[in-house]
């Protein structure tokens, strides 16, 4: 630790690495984080959206995390009884991967290894890897529960699927069933819509003829460019009206390599101005060719493996790869004449597998299914009714559209880590679904797929308290307060906790009947996606991604969190550089210089004296405290992080560190009264600021807090209020025009090339009388000294203010550069000169006047008139410096 300076509170200079870890750790072993259902206080609950225990925490991670620490660091200083849950997801199909590849390098496959000795192997890997995020939330100052820590796979989470499953399955709301799945070859299991992401790739679209070869026979062309799968078409479909096909519909026609004919049939869904107007159709491969053959009651014969090999057809084509079988379909059809035009380039979107990066084969399978028309209504009806809140409101339409059309969501998965399906068949073909406390009987065996993940993960605002026990954080923490994630995942994990949560808030023996929890969040917060600082999606094949953790390394937690808190909006994409986190940077040791300076010149927190006896910077600085704090309160009680942190980040540095501080000297040479006051607001303002700052930056806030106050941590101390006193307007106008008279003196002098910390003697002419309590405060500032019996001005500097236009005269004796004084009158007068030209053309132009609302026109006006002042004062500075 570095050395504390002359007045032992605080080191010399903030280096958050010496902190954080022994910071964070205190925060830990003192329980501040650890709920306590008994507890009086109000209950406030999030639950952490589980990463993947296969991962590590991205920029996306650590916005969602620092937003959720922000919430509930302030809410447990607002005193409520706070629960932070953390946890991790299992993730069936990446764990079983990277394990299954670990033991491909040693040379074993799993399937030598049996399934039991496998998932073995799965939970020695999890219990050696799974610290990783645990350390990483650490790093970035997570206060999280983590006597409460829980995992998708624990003994209670597993207890609380099969309780639902058989719910569910009892309810009729699960069944079994073959429809089209997204299937993966390479993993060999059908895996969920949001592991598939679609890619723009080149393809090719072949154009070839079905029935006669004779054009005056039957016959009909199509055009695919998926060619194997001509080998599971079971019908040609024509839209009804068109005039072309309407004697065929009706007739069959034979298949090239098959020893059937295949039906033409009739259905709206076909566009018949897209291409030939004819579409052949293939059921068990493609999602619109598998409800059109459910219409028709069309055959739907696979026709691939599980690897996405050719089989069961019958032809030569059987045993190739589904992509050697398109070259060799196509070029069988060509040879028998049928490919009717060129083969021609065709880009168009394919999914791909996230984990495996292969094409997704859309393909028949039987899978367990739930039936999700009643539970995608309740969850939209929850966001209708208000019983849950989305932020920003403006996502509710994508809300809407997803849970009205939602289709039934395949549960299944063709894997061995994962939620094991609790269905049992018996030696009769008896079927039975068996809860957590039941037992099959002997001889049955048990489904081999698991759950898919978001089955588990749906369950996660109520599984990881307890449920299906009533236990006493449920009654305390739930319905969670708030669910905090990205509005790219709403659809998936967000409506799969909302179907959920209302199934299970309703039902009679689930423990929370009878209670106002038939949803599982009261509010969702949707933020953005984070971006490069050129407003690029950040991804590994760009090379464009930050690592959060090497941001916490070279610039400490609290500049992160602020980078991004600082970017976070409902709803908004952030953008993100490497200059963001150095201002960061900047901004805490800002804080820290100040506050450290401000100690050394014995800033104490104590009862103000009334307002009355205080100076006009005190009664400024503290009528702004008051501000702030609003901006803030409303701006985090919105969500609206960005307008929360610029408020505080603009204050504390524009007003308290530009500023008061500066004031705050002048006020110090006043005596030991006046210098008693001014440490009592600078403490007041320091504290209030460093408290309304610590849920964003938590660590530098707690060393900074503790050596003014003394006070035991900044993580429980009560919440900043404002102080209740009328705003000062007439403090705040004095100030703000001595700030213009201020920047406009030292601008002369930065003109002139005079020394900044050299003085010059001056008179002040023109003051109004409300404003001269602020002439110490002006000549300290701008380096001015009384003007003695030989003065004689060399210059001028006038300046408009709220009321008055006073006059500073200034002797340079020599020293000052008329050609560089009149290049800026020149300036300053070309600008006054175009904002008349332009305020005058809008009020001479009739059509605006008679349109602009009178306000408008009345500001306009006003802009008008100062420019007018302006010129004039302007041109007359000219002249007297032509005359020099």
């Amino acid at each position: 630790m570095t050395t504390p300076d002359a007045n032992g509170s605080l080191p010399a200079a903030w280096n958050p690495a010496e902190h954080e870890e022994e910071l964070y750790n205190g925060w830990v072993e003192a329980g501040y984080f650890t709920a306590d259902p008994a507890s009086d206080k109000p209950g406030y609950s999030i639950v952490l959206p589980p990463p993947n225990v296969t991962g590590s925490l991205h920029m996306g991670h650590a916005l969602d995390h620092t937003i959720m620490d922000t919430l509930t660091r302030r809410k447990r200083m607002q005193g409520y009884e706070v629960l932070w849950l953390p946890g991790m997801d299992h993730a069936g199909i990446a764990t079983q991967n990277i394990v299954a590849n670990r033991l491909a390098d040693e040379g074993i496959r799993k399937e030598d290894l049996g399934r039991e000795a496998f998932l073995e192997k799965v939970w020695e890997w999890k219990a050696q890897s799974g610290g990783t995020i645990a350390g990483q939330m650490r790093r970035i100052g997570d206060g999280v529960d983590w006597s409460r820590d829980r995992f998708t796979m624990d003994e209670g989470l597993s207890r609380a699927v099969q309780t639902i499953f058989k719910k569910l399955y009892d309810d009729g709301l699960i069944y079994r069933a073959e429809r089209l799945v997204n299937w993966s070859p390479v993993l060999q299991t059908a895996i969920s819509d949001i592991e598939v992401k679609f890619e723009e790739v080149d393809g090719e679209l072949v154009s070839f003829r079905y029935g006669s070869m004779n054009d005056d026979e039957p016959h009909i062309v199509v055009a695919t460019t998926r060619m194997e799968t001509m080998l599971g078409d079971t019908a040609i479909a024509v839209h009804p009206d068109d005039e072309r096909y309407r004697h065929l519909v009706g007739t069959t026609l034979a298949h090239p390599f098959l020893e059937r004919t295949i039906p033409v049939i009739a259905d709206d869904y076909v566009d018949p101005e897209f291409g030939s107007g004819a579409v052949k159709i293939t059921p068990a491969h493609d999602p619109n060719d598998f409800a059109m053959g459910l219409r028709h009651n069309l055959p739907m014969p696979t026709i691939m493996d599980a690897t996405g090999a050719i089989a069961d057809t019958g032809t030569r084509f059987d045993g190739l790869d589904r992509f050697a079988a398109r070259v060799a379909v196509r070029e069988a059809l060509a040879e028998q004449g049928r490919i009717v035009k060129e083969v021609r380039p065709y880009m168009h979107s394919v999914g791909h597998s996230e984990r495996s990066g292969e094409t997704i084969e859309p393909r028949l399978s039987m899978q367990w299914w739930v039936k999700v028309e009643a539970l995608a209504a309740a969850a939209g009806d929850a966001v209708r009714n208000g019983d849950t809140v989305i932020h920003p409101q403006s996502q509710e339409p994508r809300w809407f559209d997803w849970v009205d059309d939602m289709h039934d969501w395949c549960i299944s998965r063709q894997l061995w880590w994962g939620h094991r399906i609790p269905i049992w068949y018996g030696p009769d073909g008896q079927v039975g679904c068996f809860g957590p406390d039941e037992t099959p009987p002997a001889g049955w065996e048990q489904d081999p797929d698991v759950l898919d993940t978001w089955f588990s993960s749906g369950l996660w605002p109520f599984s990881t308290m307890g449920w299906p026990d009533q236990t006493p954080e449920l009654d305390k923490f739930y319905p969670t307060s708030v669910l905090v994630t990205g509005y790219d995942i709403l659809f998936f994990w967000v409506a799969r906790m909302m179907m959920f949560g209302t199934y299970v808030g309703k039902l009679d023996d689930a423990g929370l009947a009878g209670r106002d929890a038939t949803v599982p969040f009261e509010n969702v917060f949707l933020h953005g996606l984070v971006r490069d600082e050129h407003g690029s999606k950040m991804s590994k094949s760009k090379g464009n991604g930050i690592d959060p953790l090497d941001w916490v390394d070279r610039y400490g937690a609290d500049a992160l969190r602020f980078t991004l808190a600082r970017g976070a909006n409902p709803g908004s994409d952030i953008s993100v550089g490497e200059s963001n986190a150095q201002s960061a940077r900047n901004f805490a040791t800002k804080l820290f210089n100040a506050t450290r300076f401000a100690l050394m010149n014995g800033a104490r927190v104590g009862e103000l004296p009334p307002r009355s006896d205080l100076t006009v910077a005190d009664r400024w600085i503290l009528s702004r405290l008051d501000q702030v704090l609003t901006q803030v309160d409303e701006g985090f009680d919105a969500y609206e992080f960005a307008k929360a942190c610029e408020a505080l980040y603009h204050f504390a540095w524009d007003e308290v560190c530009d500023w008061y501080l500066e004031l705050a000297k002048v006020q110090n040479h006043e005596g030991p009264e006046r210098a008693a006051s001014t440490a009592l607001v600078l403490g007041t303002v320091l504290d209030k600021l460093l408290r309304a700052l610590s849920p964003v930056m938590p660590f530098v806030t707690e060393v900074l807090w503790k050596a003014l106050t003394g006070g035991e941590s900044v993580v429980v101390a009560p919440w900043p209020q404002a102080s209740g006193e009328p705003g000062d307007a007439a403090a705040s106008t004095a100030i703000d025009d001595l700030q213009k008279l201020v920047t406009e003196v030292r601008r002369f002098r930065s003109d002139q090339g005079l020394n900044p910390g050299q003085r010059v003697a001056a008179r002040v002419d023109g003051l109004a009388a409300e404003l001269d309590v602020t002439r110490p405060y002006l000549e300290s500032l701008a380096k001015l000294t009384a003007p003695g019996d030989d003065f004689s001005a060399t210059a001028t500097v006038e300046v408009r203010l709220s009321d008055c236009t006073p006059t500073v005269a200034i002797d340079t004796s020599g020293q000052v550069d008329v050609e560089a004084e009149r290049k800026r009158a020149a300036k300053d007068l070309a600008a006054a000169e175009k904002e008349l030209a332009g305020t005058t053309a809008k009020l001479g132009n009739e059509q605006f006047l008679s349109k602009a609302p009178e306000a408008v026109v009345a500001k306009i006006t006003a802009r008008r008139e100062l420019a007018v002042a302006e010129v004039e004062r302007l041109t007359a500075k000219l002249d007297e410096l032509a005359a020099r």
